[in-house]
């Protein structure tokens, strides 16, 4: 193993919310390290070639490899030290890093380590869907990489298992390359996608989606040959009689994802059993000193132009922890998910904090609903909702001269 290298913050991840988080650090006056196990920065923008990025963070609409050029620009601009190509193999909670390539295995530390190595998608075994083991079965995104990046064509007639944004998008995808979407399957009795994706991605292709309806038997010997497909009730229990069989030759799942937080478990980071990711302060600090976590690590978010605005404050309070003369945490309160909430981060605050960004999704679709953030009987701030949806992020701004003077803070629907 090499000599060990010293740096003032390593942010671990090249996409979106990782170099937003090296850019914003070394912008502050660090020196950072991003490592990343792609040969190229960008992340999973790279395969999404379609547009809808960069509203938010630019101001005009891109495609995904255009706004991850935009992203590592501005931290190669910053002067960013990058090595790609390069898996981070363990990480310690004294900021201790085990850095290996092709070649060469090195330990690196930093001041700061900002996580960020985004998320993974949930698999077949994940599911255990009955029936046999045929070719054909593919997550949404490796079917998107396939499609999009080794132009391979995955299936001629295909039927999708989720409707969440990357299994939408895949369905037009795959019309616009000849195939034929059978048809969407939902098990919640809504779409798990952005409306927008549902409009633009089925309803535009009379794309039938199947609601409160799930793939309970995969057959085919050689290749997936059909799928059976089952309503289900409230409780989630398959309804008997209401099996339909679709036939088909290729099946894409797009179930969830799953932050990618196993360096987290090594440094002992506590997580968060709703979000899968840290649990986190207002200034992105996980429960070990030093140690940010930012972008879909953290939780699951809805835009890349929320995961780079997030990767940027991240990188500016690793930077400030860093470079400051002072690394002790504050007192902190606790932040609640209450009625109608399902998860909020931060889950924490510094007490003295006198401004926090609060990201919140809700528990069920809701019409003309307002999300409350309340201390006891008092209403700290709350957002009216017109058409408030699971699959879209809700962002509230709390402000407090001196701080905030409470325990806990919940944060409800009402």
């Amino acid at each position: 193993m090499s000599d060990r290298r010293e740096t003032d913050v390593v942010v671990i991840g090249g996409g979106p919310a990782g170099l937003s988080a090296a850019a914003a650090a070394a912008e502050a006056g660090a020196k950072v390290v991003l490592v990343d196990r792609n040969r190229q920065l960008g992340g999973i923008l790279n395969q999404c070639i379609h547009d809808g990025f960069g509203l938010q963070a630019f101001g005009e609409v891109l495609t995904g490899p255009e706004f991850a050029a935009r992203v590592a620009a501005r931290a190669l601009e910053a002067g960013i030290e990058v090595h790609t190509d390069t898996m981070v193999t363990d990480l310690t909670s004294s900021r201790e890093l085990v850095c290996t390539t092709s070649g060469e295995r090195y330990p690196l530390r930093a001041e700061a380590v900002v996580l960020a190595m985004g998320c993974r998608e949930r698999t077949r075994g994940m599911l255990r869907i009955p029936g046999t083991r045929p070719a054909g079965v593919y997550t949404a995104g490796a079917a998107q990489w396939l499609t999009n990046m080794a132009d391979v064509r995955v299936g001629r007639r295909v039927f999708i298992l989720g409707s969440g944004d990357v299994g939408l998008i895949m369905a037009r995808r795959l019309v616009w390359e000849g195939a034929e979407v059978a048809g969407v399957a939902e098990l919640l009795p809504y779409p798990s996608g952005l409306p927008r994706n549902v409009s633009q991605c089925l309803e535009e292709y009379d794309i039938p989606l199947y609601l409160a309806h799930s793939v309970t038997c995969i057959h085919g010997r050689d290749r997936v040959e059909a799928v059976t497909v089952t309503r289900f009730d409230e409780r989630r229990l398959p309804i008997a009689g209401t099996e339909f069989e679709v036939a088909c030759d290729t099946l894409l799942l797009s179930v969830g994802l799953i932050p990618e937080n196993e360096l987290s478990r090594n440094a002992d980071v506590v997580l968060d059993p709703m979000t899968g990711g840290a649990v986190v302060n207002e200034r992105y600090m996980t429960s070990v000193d030093g140690i940010f976590s930012c972008g879909n690590v953290l939780h699951i978010h809805d835009l890349a132009d929320r995961a780079a605005e997030e990767g940027d404050r991240a990188g500016r309070c690793a930077a400030r922890y860093a470079l400051g003369p002072s690394t002790s945490r504050r007192e902190e309160l606790r932040i609640d998910a209450g009625e109608g909430i399902r998860y909020v981060v931060p889950q924490r605050a510094e007490r003295s904090a006198e401004e926090l960004l609060v990201s919140l999704r809700i528990s069920e679709p809701a019409d003309r609903c307002t999300a409350v953030v309340t201390a006891g009987d008092r209403v700290i701030a709350e957002e009216s909702l017109r058409h408030g949806h699971p699959s879209t992020m809700v962002q509230m701004r709390l402000r407090s001269r001196g701080g905030i003077d409470a325990d806990r803070l919940e944060v409800r629907m009402r």
